[in-house]
């Protein structure tokens, strides 16, 4: 009896003892290196054109609806064309209801306008921060016939600490492409 009592307690001193004492991880970021972004002109058979970065690619529907896929950042970016027809308002209100229906898992919304009376281009640019379904959405107008809403979305379940490098990537090819659409004739 007293030999294995003494030798649990000395199993117990070995088990607590043999420990490894916790040390901190050192501060470290994740560091992810995208290509520097070439763009040229879309060649789309839409109302609308803007310059497109070459690493994605194009996926067009019948109402110039587009899809530009990055497939190395796994994220892609929706474009929905609507033509003005008297519904401005209408169209006004559903982006914006779009853009802060993320504001549940959002950390918070930054909403940048944006104009361009040389070229006719109006619109807003919402960066969304946090775990929300999209990083960034965006409007842009005439005002009077076209009217395109833009939203990015990642493949996989929102983590923003993860996706943010390319959630920042792709929120410059979103600025690029409103600062570069134009409406044709």
């Amino acid at each position: 009896m007293k030999h294995s009592l003494l030798i649990i307690l000395v199993l117990m001193i070995f088990t607590v003892g043999c420990k490894d004492d916790v040390q901190p991880k050192p501060k470290a970021m994740l560091r992810l290196d995208y290509p520097k972004a070439d763009y040229a002109e879309s060649n789309i058979d839409c109302p609308y054109t803007f310059d497109q970065n070459l690493l994605s690619t194009v996926k067009e529907n019948q109402d110039c609806s587009l899809v530009l896929d990055y497939p190395m950042m796994k994220g892609s970016v929706y474009l929905t064309y609507k033509p003005v027809k008297g519904n401005l308002d209408t169209l006004l209100i559903d982006a914006q209801k779009l853009s802060y229906e993320h504001v549940r898992k959002a950390d918070n919304i930054i909403d940048q306008p944006f104009v361009n009376p040389e070229d006719g281009v109006y619109g807003m640019f919402y960066e969304v921060s946090g775990n929300a379904a999209s990083q960034s959405q965006f409007y842009v107008t005439d005002s009077t016939e076209h009217f395109v809403t833009g939203s990015l979305y990642f493949y996989a379940k929102p983590n923003y600490d993860s996706i943010l490098p390319a959630a920042m990537y792709l929120q410059n090819d979103i600025r690029r492409i409103m600062e570069t659409l134009r409406w044709k004739k």
